[in-house]
This record gives structure tokens, C-alpha cells and sequence, in this order.
């Protein structure tokens, strides 16, 4: 769409054209501002604590299901303490790790893992949760830490995909003698569901996007773009040139 300068618009008699607002908006103009900018104000920090809060008190909730009361600061103190299940359930798992970083902690996993490969429903289970853990949180895998772009679903319409590994020498073999990673591509705006497949590494397109940011363009519709920020005073401008 072309936009017309408004110097080449054609300027009409004085008696005949409309009163200008020379002194900008007018006060339901400037309340309307204001109450769009507590909005913007208020709106991400509110959800921000109620999230926050939501998570700790799960969190504390679980935990108080295994710890006895007498170890909770509840017991000692006049009013409920919060997060004290987060702060145990971190010292939980920090020595957890390290207990399976030794030799007798890693003994002893491999006595766990040995029980459950001879449940048959539940060592299936078990190693798929297990390898999704493995690629998901380990400090030296590249899966889901690159974004590319590929053509998808049809010839010029581009979907954004998060980059996974090289495809198993067993599926490689029964592709095209060429390079072929595997990508997901996750669906909007729920992005743990989507689709899994190989492509030829030419036809990916990396990003210098992080995942983070793909991931909020994805869950947000296309409203949240990488590396934009939300200026509160240019939403008041913009509406500032809109006469009240």
C-alpha cells in the first residue's frame, strides 16, 4: 500500500474543511492513554507474580507430601512460609547429582535401570522419557538450540523449525546420497505438538534467532517478533495524533 504525503493532498476552502485539533487529544484521548499504558505496566508483571506464584506453590504443595512437618519453618513461624519447597527441592536434586556423579550413585542407577528394562510397559516408557531428558538438558547436545527456516507447507510459504540432530546411520542409509538433518516443526500456538522429519541440509535455513525467541513468535501467533521491544511512550504518540 502507498501512502500519500499529506503535503500533495488538495487543500479545501477554510469554511469547508473540519476543525483541526491543534492542542492534541482531548481528555478521554489522554485517559485512554493512560489507562493503556498501566495496562502495559501492570499487565506483564501481574501475570509474571501469578506464574511465579503458581509454580512455587505446586512446588511446595509436592514437597510437603514427602517431608515430614516437623522439618517445616510452618511449624516454628506465625504465618506460612513460601518456598521452602523449591529451596528443598533444588538442594534435593543438586545432591541427587552429585550422589550419581560418583561411582556408588552410578552403581546404583544401573541397578534402578536394570529393574526397569525387565518391566515391559514401563522400560519403554522409561527410556523415552530418560533420552528426552538427556537431549533436552544436556550441556553439550545441539538439539533445539538452533531455528532455521524451511519452505513448508507449500513452494513460498516459509514455517520456522527448531534444528535437531543428524539423522542414525540406519535412517541415513535409506536416504539421498546427500546431507540431511532433522528438524520439528512445532504448531501454533501449542508448540509441543507439530511435525518430525528429515530434510536435506540445503534446504534449511538457519536463523540467528535463539529458541527462546521462536518459541514466543510461535506461542504468541506472530505477536511477539524477535528482537522488538514494546516502547510505552510510542503508543502514547501513536495515539496522540488521533484527535479525541
Amino acid at each position: 500500500m502507498t501512502k500519500i504525503p499529506l503535503e500533495t493532498l488538495p487543500h479545501s476552502s477554510q469554511g469547508n474543511s473540519p476543525a483541526i485539533n491543534l492542542g492534541g487529544p482531548g481528555l478521554g484521548g489522554r485517559i485512554r492513554n493512560w489507562f493503556l499504558t498501566g495496562v502495559i505496566v501492570a499487565g506483564p508483571l501481574a501475570t509474571t507474580v501469578y506464574i511465579v506464584w503458581w509454580v512455587v506453590d505446586t512446588i511446595d504443595n509436592w514437597v510437603k507430601r514427602i517431608v515430614p512437618v516437623s522439618f517445616w519453618p510452618d511449624r516454628f513461624l506465625p504465618f506460612p512460609l513460601p518456598g521452602f519447597g523449591v529451596i528443598f527441592a533444588f538442594l534435593a536434586l543438586t545432591l541427587l547429582g552429585f550422589l550419581a556423579a560418583n561411582l556408588a550413585g552410578r552403581t546404583l542407577i544401573r541397578l534402578g535401570e536394570a529393574l526397569l528394562a525387565r518391566m515391559p510397559i514401563v522400560r519403554s516408557i522409561y527410556k523415552s522419557v530418560k533420552q528426552i531428558f538427556e537431549t533436552v538438558f544436556s550441556q553439550s547436545g545441539t538439539s533445539f538450540r538452533k531455528v532455521g527456516m524451511i519452505e513448508f507447507p507449500g513452494k513460498g510459504t516459509w514455517s520456522l523449525v527448531f534444528i535437531c540432530t543428524s539423522p542414525a546411520a540406519s535412517i541415513a542409509a535409506h536416504l539421498p546420497d546427500e546431507e540431511h538433518v532433522s528438524v520439528f516443526l512445532p504448531c501454533t500456538p501449542n508448540p509441543t505438538t507439530g511435525f518430525y522429519f528429515f530434510l536435506p541440509a540445503r534446504d534449511v535455513i538457519e536463523l540467528q534467532i535463539s529458541p527462546d525467541d521462536a518459541a514466543k513468535l510461535i506461542v504468541s501467533c506472530g505477536v511477539i517478533q524477535p528482537d522488538t521491544h514494546a516502547v510505552i511512550a510510542e503508543i502514547g504518540k501513536k495515539h496522540e495524533r488521533v484527535p479525541a
